[in-house]
This record gives structure tokens, sequence and C-alpha cells, in this order.
């Protein structure tokens, strides 16, 4: 019997499962936060090794019985983010078969549907197509066009942030903003979201979503201008999908929808609006028993040299 271990990290915290061959769940974990920009990639590699081991424990599994590991993680878009940590982990288990990819790519995985769209964090993707072959692509947000393998940008965060520039030097939604991301100035937070995205706009998004949720009407006005963001997406990728007017699955999943009722209030709005016909729902997989199912698909050239060795 074979074991792969899959892990879904974020900002904030890190899920892990143990998964035998046969796709049956034996133990979950969850440790520390792991996105290797926002914790640095040591103590990414340190959370995914610490849950991973609990895992194993938990199923009373030898670590060194784990043949192929699979993380997802918040951070790692980038080519160079992706490479690094994907050489760190296999120094950590050498010999093993090691994937990264970006928690989006587990999103997509998780969706069973062959035709869905998933609405997460400043994201819209698609996996499959009415009319295509089966890829998984997410539709680049910083342009509005083009795919891209990767959640790559914030531009709803962006576009509500710069609506907000007026005001914000006066305003006390500005002043917590900056408390938290520990600026003196509101320039020095701009510059600071624009190069650091990553960092910066999982730790703004609950101030925000706080705020809106207590009736705060710049941060209200901030979500409402998301929603329609994200909403103008979908139906972008719709009309790409030749999806109007049709049946499809409509996943909301990530970091922003489920953590505020004004906004999940307001996406709900704009979803419906642009997608009548659209059937809401939840993945049917968690996103760590994704990432478990494609560190399997990474035994399988091993399976098929060992029948043609005549092994097993």
């Amino acid at each position: 019997m074979r074991y792969v271990l899959g892990l879904d990290g974020g900002g904030t915290k890190t899920d892990c499962v143990l998964m035998d061959e046969h796709c049956a769940v034996l133990s979950r974990s969850t440790g520390g936060p792991s996105n290797p920009m926002r914790v640095g990639f040591g103590s990414a590699l340190a959370a995914i090794c610490e849950t991973g081991r609990h895992a194993a424990k938990s199923a009373r599994i030898p670590p060194e019985a784990v043949s192929a590991i699979c993380a997802g993680l918040a951070g790692t878009a980038q080519p160079d983010a992706e490479s690094k940590m994907k050489h760190l982990l296999e120094e950590e288990f050498p010999g093993k078969p090691v994937r990264v990819c970006t928690d989006l790519d587990l999103t997509l995985a998780a969706a069973a549907e062959d035709a869905a769209i998933v609405v997460g964090a400043a994201f819209v993707a698609e996996k499959g197509s009415a009319t295509a072959d089966s890829s998984s692509a997410a539709i680049d947000a910083a342009d509005g066009g083009g795919t891209s393998s990767g959640n790559k940008s914030r531009r709803a965060s962006m576009l509500a942030i710069q609506e907000f520039d007026r005001t914000a030097e006066n305003s006390a939604l500005a002043a917590r903003i900056l408390r938290e991301i520990n600026c003196a100035t509101w320039q020095e937070f701009q510059n600071r979201a624009v190069a650091l995205p990553d960092e910066v706009f999982p730790r703004v998004f609950p101030v925000v979503a706080h705020a809106a949720d207590n009736g705060d009407a710049a941060a209200q006005q901030i979500l409402q201008h998301a929603a329609s963001d994200l909403a103008t997406l979908v139906s972008s990728l719709m009309e790409k999908l030749r999806l109007q007017g049709k049946k499809f699955l409509l996943i909301c999943n990530g970091g922003m929808p489920g953590r505020s009722a004004f906004l999940d209030q307001q996406l709900g709005v704009r979803l419906h609006e642009v997608a009548p016909q659209a059937e809401f729902g939840a993945l049917l997989i968690t996103p760590p028993e994704a990432a478990a199912r494609l560190a399997l698909q990474l035994l399988q050239p091993q399976a098929q040299e060992g029948i043609s060795h005549g092994g097993v």
C-alpha cells in the first residue's frame, strides 16, 4: 500500500490529508501558515512538514512510507516561488515525487463537474469547457483577458483602493488598515500593496469585511466594487464558454466568500444578475483531498514502469 500527502496552505493555516492509493482519507491535520510570500520560505516549509508529520502520526503511518506529496500553496503563482518551494520539499522528502501548485489549482481540481466556474478572492476561473477540451485556466484579472495558470492579481482590491484614495487619509477605516499593515501613511500602504499584494491584501480584507458588516459606508463601497468586478469577470468567462442561458455549476470559494455577510449578499445579487441559469454549489471534495489526488497522479508513471518490468 502506498500513501500520499495533500496539503492546502495559505496565510493563516495549512490543511493536510493523508490518503492511500485507493483514495481513502486516513487522517487529517491542520498546522500553521504556509504562504511563502507572507511567512517566508523557511517557515512555510516548516509548517508543511509539521502538518504532514501530524497526519502520518494520526494514521500510524511512518513518514518514510509516504510516496508522493502535493502542496497547493497561496503565494506560489510566480514560477520562481513555485520552483523554490518545490526544491525545498524535494530536499525534505528525498526520492519522493513532489508537486507544488497554487490554491486556485486545488479549487479547480476539487470542482467535480466537467464545466464549472469558480469565484474566489479576486479571481474567476473555469474548469473544462462546453466548447473546448477540459483544460483549467484563470482569467488574468490584471487586464480582464487572456489566461494564466495562477491567481496573479488583485484587480478587485486595487480598484477599490483607488476609489478610496480621495478620502482615505481622514477615514477611520484607513486608520485601521494602516495599523494592521504597520504603515505610517496611505502612500506607504499603496506602495506596499503594489509591491507585495499577496502579503497585504489577505491582511486588509478582514479589516474591511468587519467594518462593512458593522455598517461602515466606505468599507461597504469597497466590497460593492469588489463584488461587481468579480461578477463582470464571471460574465466575460460565460461569454467565452458560451454559457449564457445554459445551466452550469457556479462555486464561490476562497478567501473572500463566506467571511463577510455584506459581501456575500452583494456578490450573490451580482452573480444572479449575470448568471441567472447557474446552479450555485459547493466543492464536492476539500482542497487538501484534491491535492492528495493530484499527488496520486505523480505515482502513475511509477506504476506503469513497474508493470512494464513485471513488478507491482
